[in-house]
């Protein structure tokens, strides 16, 4: 063979270009076929399975905390709190402003725990928050002084005055929060409620803290701006706040808003009262309140 193509350099040209010319069609044809089979076939791993999705509906092994007509179990002032439409009901307007106040479960302190929870925000300057493994402010730890109120409210009748700080004391909360306004301003972020620490770990954050050391952001799970997106403004928002050990992670509508891994002995609550809470000017609703201990 090497004395019969030494013979010719045209003729091997030749006999290698028509090689060349039948080889290469039938490659093509094979690489396609190839990579349509693959590309349309689903990647199979022996023993491996996609995850369930949770049910945020599921209750099995867990404790409702509110009987959807009532507030038993809960306290706090009832001039403003009460039931309306099955759900957990609080509405502060200029002509009655309700500051910032409390309600809170008297089923125990939780130290680790899942919490399951429907909210529902109305007005663009409406706060609220899941208050847990809070406690009660020490007497004569106000933390919201009285302001002055004057002027008349757009309806035309006279600024309401909140009540008293006195008034409230007894359910006066401090401790992590899961934030929440009903808007894609806060909902989600982690709070330390009259604490001195304030926000901690904002949306799409994942933050740890350490004593005697600023805190640290380790990783974002999301832009603010993107996660935002997933609030249901002015209509119902499914929370689920989960507290195992030093690590609290915050998700709303399916979607993990913040997590935080609070390794700061001298500010880390291990477990707490639970409560909710509202400021500013606007309704809170809130339903299907769940627990499970962990």
């Amino acid at each position: 063979m090497l004395r019969w193509f030494a013979g010719s350099g045209r003729y091997k040209k030749t006999v290698f270009g028509v090689a060349l010319c039948l080889t290469v069609p039938v490659l093509i044809r094979q690489a396609a076929a190839f990579q349509s089979q693959h590309a349309a076939a689903p990647r199979h791993f022996s023993g491996f399975t996609q995850p369930e999705p949770i049910d945020f509906n599921d209750h099995e092994g867990w404790t409702s905390m509110f009987d959807g007509s009532t507030l038993n179990g809960w306290d706090g002032d009832k001039k403003y709190w009460h039931v309306e439409n099955g759900a957990i009901t609080v509405e502060s307007t200029c002509e009655k402003p309700t500051g910032t106040i409390y309600l809170v479960w008297q089923g125990g302190e939780p130290a680790d725990f899942e919490m399951k929870v429907e909210m529902r925000g109305e007005g663009a300057h409406v706060n609220s928050g899941i208050q847990y493994r809070g406690a009660i402010l020490p007497p004569n730890a106000q933390h919201h002084p009285a302001r002055k109120v004057e002027g008349t409210c757009p309806s035309g009748q006279p600024r309401g005055v909140p009540p008293s700080a006195e008034s409230q004391a007894k359910w006066d909360m401090l401790g992590p929060q899961f934030d929440f306004d009903g808007q894609n301003h806060y909902t989600g972020q982690f709070y330390d409620q009259a604490t001195g620490r304030g926000i901690i770990a904002w949306i799409g954050q994942v933050v740890q803290t350490e004593t005697g050391k600023k805190k640290r952001l380790i990783a974002t799970v999301g832009d603010r701006e993107g996660l935002g997106g997933y609030v249901h403004i002015d209509d119902w928002n499914q929370l689920h706040v989960i507290a195992r050990g030093h690590q609290m992670t915050h998700i709303v509508n399916g979607h993990v808003m913040s997590i935080l891994i609070d390794d700061d002995q001298k500010a880390f609550r291990k477990s707490g009262l639970i409560g909710f809470e509202i400021e500013g000017t606007g309704k809170i609703s809130i339903r299907n309140i769940w627990i499970k201990k962990l």
